[in-house]
């Protein structure tokens, strides 16, 4: 059986206009915990696109849009996706936890809950924060969410690009759910 790849025309795409202002809100939201790199911040971006996540928030120096770097990997997401930038993601936990939001720390911790063991629970909206490409998630950050998420990893190193691990987060969280 041969296959043919759809044109970008037959995928039947929103606008961003379209999207941000037709679809349902899915209860799910990023934390960009001071992430250096324009480029995983916009693959952040596209990835929250592609999954349907409500909003970005960017944290300490996470880059903001425009941002003509930011914007050669987001492809436009940074215009369908709102976001936010904040100070201090800490600050942003405790207005998360308020506004209803279970906060999870993706990052490898004494207690951490392995990615293929975790169920979202229906109705619960959810904030993931994702760490500094060295650093990962500030301790403090750490402390104040409601629990961590692992991603559980077989080789030798011992964490994923960001951006990668954002894919596989929302891609498990949204199989699972």
């Amino acid at each position: 059986m041969k296959d043919r790849k759809l044109l970008n025309i037959e995928l039947g795409r929103l606008t961003a206009e379209q999207y941000r202002h037709s679809r349902p809100e899915s209860g799910l939201v990023l934390v960009l915990d001071n992430i250096r790199s324009a480029h995983n911040t916009g693959s952040a971006f596209r990835t929250a696109d592609a999954f349907g996540v409500d909003k970005v928030f960017l944290g300490g120096i996470t880059p903001v849009p425009p941002s003509a770097e930011l914007h050669k990997v987001a492809l436009g997401a940074e215009e369908s996706v709102p976001s936010e930038h904040v100070a201090d993601v800490a600050d942003l936990v405790h207005r998360l936890r308020t506004a209803g939001y279970t906060v999870v720390a993706v990052e490898q911790t004494v207690h951490s809950v392995k990615l293929d063991a975790f169920r979202r629970e229906a109705g619960k909206k959810y904030a993931f924060i994702f760490g500094n490409e060295v650093e990962g998630v500030q301790q403090s950050v750490v402390d104040a969410s409601d629990f961590a998420l692992e991603i559980p990893q077989k080789g030798t190193k011992h964490s994923l690009n960001v951006s990668v691990s954002i894919g596989v987060v929302l891609w498990g969280v949204l199989a699972g759910s």
